[in-house]
């Protein structure tokens, strides 16, 4: 019976797109609209998806929807001429139907995906009624949930571009089986990495997108002046998640307090309180009390960054590494693991930062106290970070957005194309389903030898 009505939805949604089709205006770039899950949250995708809309804002008519809304105020600040509507606002009584539908799991978005648990039957139909009430202009999807959605329910004469913020290979089998379906209906799929773009093209080889290419995130302008390098103070930033590998940090810093007691480590990100009780635990545990510091969240993380010495990244992966720009925006130099897929492609090991082999809290032990005794290879370090940031400016960034942007109002101009909607109740290719056993984990940075920072 699922699979059933599954197909039977399949052909009433082909019927509508050719039937919108016949009678779809021109595509238009003038207009762009950015599926975010929570406009108002914290976090680094969230900051640099507002970056973005900023720039485009500028000379677009740009609205961020933003699919759920928990908080009264932005903890960012929203740009000028940027618009931001809800789907589902939670900070204000909802009706009946709402509040029915919020009770059952969403069924559009995957349960491997990290924010299942935060959307409901109630954001997909809302989800759903937003994207085919769209005629024209370009929508542009932030997270594989949504990516997934728009790619199947976007109508005919909408631009589409997905963007993914965190590698391939963090992504479930069950994601990866859907990404390979779908992702082949996009004009356009933007990823942040160049490691992470030659992985999707891989992937989706039997089955690309219009246009693949590496877009990475542009750094935004933030408080506090270039860091004079002389506080005895290290900073680390991200959510208390074990992604980011705040774990091995404790682990790395015991043997730098040792040596150099004089020094800090300050973690600055929010998490929850399970999660925040635990690290300090660890930090308790491991005698670091006084030493390591939770700094908690901080909306001037450029002053902070201006009051630093050294900036550390200890992420199990990361999907591109905004905080490195960040860190390096203040003249301050990075030491970090090199996991996948973005520290490599912005620290160049001992030009303006260190890279040590992932996984090895020792290593970065090492590179860390080999920059707090040599302030001049410190100093060296963080002038040529300083050099590095204006390739991540967000008018160097943007002008490639507009490049994509023109090039997909040039091609539209050709009519507009229906694509079938693919019958997922159907087999994988059979190179597909190996593909899928292997898990094609890896990539280019897993492949390679580590530079080792000592």
């Amino acid at each position: 019976m699922r699979v059933a009505a599954r197909r039977a939805g399949v052909r009433l949604l082909e019927t509508a797109n050719r039937r919108r089709a016949r009678r779809a205006p021109a595509a238009d770039t003038g207009t762009v609209r950015i599926l975010l899950q929570h406009a108002y949250g914290m976090g680094g995708t969230i900051r640099t998806v507002l970056n973005l809309a900023g720039y485009l804002a500028r000379e677009r008519d740009v609205e961020i929807v933003s699919v759920v809304r928990a908080a009264e105020h932005p903890f960012f600040p929203i740009p000028p001429g940027v618009r931001v509507t809800f789907l589902d606002d939670r900070t204000r009584p909802r009706g009946p139907a709402a509040r029915l539908l919020s009770r059952f799991p969403s069924v559009l978005v995957p349960k491997q995906e990290n924010v299942h648990g935060s959307v409901s039957l109630w954001t997909d139909l809302r989800l759903v009624a937003c994207l085919r009430s769209m005629r024209t202009g370009v929508v542009i999807s932030t997270r594989p949930g949504f990516n997934l959605i728009t790619a199947l329910f976007a109508p005919p004469g909408v631009l589409t571009i997905g963007q993914e913020h965190v590698a391939l290979e963090v992504h479930a089998p069950e994601m990866r089986r859907l990404i390979k379906r779908r992702y082949g209906r996009f004009d356009a799929f933007v990823t942040l990495t160049e490691a992470d773009r030659e992985h999707y093209a891989r992937t989706l080889r039997h089955d690309p997108p219009a246009r693949l290419l590496c877009i990475p995130n542009a750094v935004p302008e933030l408080a506090g002046d270039v860091s004079p390098l002389e506080e005895k103070s290290v900073a680390a930033i991200g959510r208390l998640v074990h992604a980011k590998g705040f774990d091995r940090l404790v682990k790395a810093w015991a043997p730098v307090a040792e040596a150099h007691p004089d020094w800090v480590l300050r973690i600055y990100g929010g998490g929850t309180q399970k999660a925040e009780e635990r690290l300090r635990a660890r930090i308790e545990k491991a005698g670091l009390t006084g030493r390591v510091l939770l700094m908690g969240s901080s909306s001037e993380i450029g002053a902070e960054l201006s009051r630093s010495s050294m900036y550390v990244v200890s992420s199990r992966y990361e999907g591109f590494g905004m905080t490195i720009l960040e860190a390096m925006s203040k003249g301050v130099p990075v030491v970090s693991f090199d996991c996948p897929h973005g520290p490599r492609e912005i620290i160049t090991h001992g030009h303006n930062g260190l890279l040590v082999r992932p996984q090895k809290p020792a290593l970065l032990a090492e590179a860390i106290s080999r920059l707090i005794e040599d302030p001049g290879l410190r100093r060296t370090l963080g002038r040529n970070a300083l050099r590095t940031v204006p390739a991540y400016s967000l008018d160097a960034v943007g002008a490639r957005w507009d490049a994509l942007l023109d090039d997909l109002q040039r091609t539209a101009r050709g009519g507009v194309e229906t694509l079938p909607v693919r019958d997922e109740t159907r087999d994988e290719p059979r190179d597909e389903i190996r593909d899928e056993v292997r898990g094609e984990a890896g990539g280019e940075a897993d492949r390679t030898p580590y530079p080792i920072a000592s």
